[in-house]
């Protein structure tokens, strides 16, 4: 067992990146299925003083499975090639006189504008990767005379094209929310005051605004200093929720109870209210431990009339990485999915604790109904974000699929797994078996060819 749970089990990095063609499988891969799955997540190249790696410090890397004519065609993993990481792998930089952070994007994978770009917040630029994910170089995706650039949980308003960014850098007493077209060009960059650098990892979408969440969960220069997760709790701080027009300057910001915004189902407007699922953890839970975090599903009312937040728990077992079918952002949604977090402890809890069936597996919640379903991995098989795929013709919100990386303890690789949404605790319709592990990372997108 290594001394940093970081570097072991489901998290240990892999050692080489691996291109593998016409992939094993068993079930039926969907026809109607053309595009990649992509995912990507903290990969060191070395690790100097394991007891000291931070987890989230280590440099991306992306996964990619492609899919055409019911067939997995090719799996891919590569690092994004920042001039640090070409330099630990003895090549030559792909950017050369790039920016002076140097690090590679680690959170989030999206394609815009043509290209495929990885991203990550608090400052570092987005990296542009090509179809088969090798590295392009930095990427001008969002960036702003200011230097801010498009951040983790860029989001795509699907009517108009149009990529909006709630843009951080630690160190500065504001925020950005940026406007970027189909084409990539910067439309509108509004600067917004947020003093004390709260870690604003998401953000929400409507119609007609964009809320912001400010939480006790702070940037700690003093933290990064000793090479240790560079957040804290500032517990003199409360929550707000900044409720912002799309095309307007100042929020309307409203108190409510300390805690901390993980991700962001989705939000929508329903008269002077809009309504948002989201995942929080308590205020001052211990975040030495990334995923030791107990964070749970909730809904918020934020009233704008009358400047209240109304909160009620939808599901109180710990979960995170919530995902929803993408034609429903922005409008009243029935469905969302999410990953059971307690999975990361281990079939070790599992032992002390065989009732939390949960655990390794995928929830589907029925918001409208108040069920939830499960499916579940079994131990040791440890299960990533989940991502819905519509239907092409599709009849409902929930027909399509669900896909996600999930360890093969059998195996020893991981196989990428695609389920019925609608017979969500049904038999995988396909699992696609990759050569190699797929260490537990953070988040990542199905994109079609078309």
């Amino acid at each position: 067992m290594s001394i940093n749970r970081y570097l072991d089990g489901p998290f240990a990095p892999v050692t080489e990146e691996v291109t593998a063609f016409d992939l094993p499988s068993t079930g039926t891969v969907p026809r109607e299925l053309a595009g990649r799955y992509l995912r990507i997540g903290p990969n060191p190249v070395r690790v100097h003083e394991p007891a000291a790696y931070q987890w989230t410090m280590g440099a991306g890397m992306v996964h990619g499975v492609r899919l055409r004519d019911g067939r997995a065609e090719w799996y891919r993993n590569r690092w994004v090639r920042s001039p640090s990481v070409s330099a630990q792998l003895g090549e030559e930089p792909k950017v050369v006189g790039g920016s002076p952070w140097g690090f590679a994007p680690n959170v989030q994978v999206v394609e815009h504008s043509g290209h495929t770009i990885a991203l990550v917040e608090g400052g570092p630029p987005p990296y542009a990767m090509t179809y088969e994910l090798d590295t392009v170089g930095e990427s001008d995706l969002g960036r702003t005379p200011a230097g801010f650039c498009a951040n983790a949980h860029s989001k795509v308003d699907r009517s108009t094209g149009e990529l909006h960014s709630v843009a951080i850098q630690f160190g500065v007493e504001y925020v950005q929310h940026i406007v970027t077209d189909r084409g990539g060009v910067v439309r509108r960059a509004v600067d917004i005051p947020v003093p004390g650098n709260p870690n604003m990892h998401d953000f929400a979408l409507t119609d007609n605004h964009v809320v912001l969440f400010d939480t006790p969960f702070v940037f700690s220069v003093e933290r990064l200093g000793k090479g240790q997760v560079p957040v804290e709790w500032d517990h003199d701080r409360p929550t707000r929720v900044g409720v912002l027009p799309r095309t307007g300057a100042v929020p309307t910001w409203i108190e409510t109870a300390p805690c901390e915004v993980s991700h962001v189902l989705n939000a929508y407007e329903m008269g002077a209210e809009i309504v948002i699922d989201l995942i929080v953890a308590p205020a001052h839970a211990d975040i030495t431990d990334v995923f030791g975090v107990p964070r749970t599903l909730e809904r918020w009312r934020v009233d704008t009339a009358a400047g209240i937040v109304h909160r009620t728990g939808i599901d109180d077992r710990p979960q995170d990485f919530p995902r929803m079918n993408g034609l429903r952002e922005v409008r009243p949604h029935r469905y969302g999915y999410t990953a059971g977090t307690e999975l990361y402890r281990g079939a070790s809890v599992l032992a002390q604790r065989p009732e939390a069936a949960y655990r390794n597996a995928l929830l589907k919640h029925d918001l409208e109904r108040g069920r939830t379903e499960t499916h579940e991995f079994g131990a040791d098989a440890a299960v990533s974000e989940p991502v819905f795929v519509p239907c092409a013709a599709p009849k409902t919100e929930d027909d399509g699929y669900i896909m996600t990386f999930v360890h093969n303890p059998i195996r020893g690789a991981a196989d990428l797994v695609i389920l019925a949404a609608q017979d969500f605790d049904g038999e995988p319709v396909a699992r696609i078996h990759l050569p190699g592990r797929v260490p537990l990372g953070f988040h990542g997108n199905w994109i079609p060819d078309e």
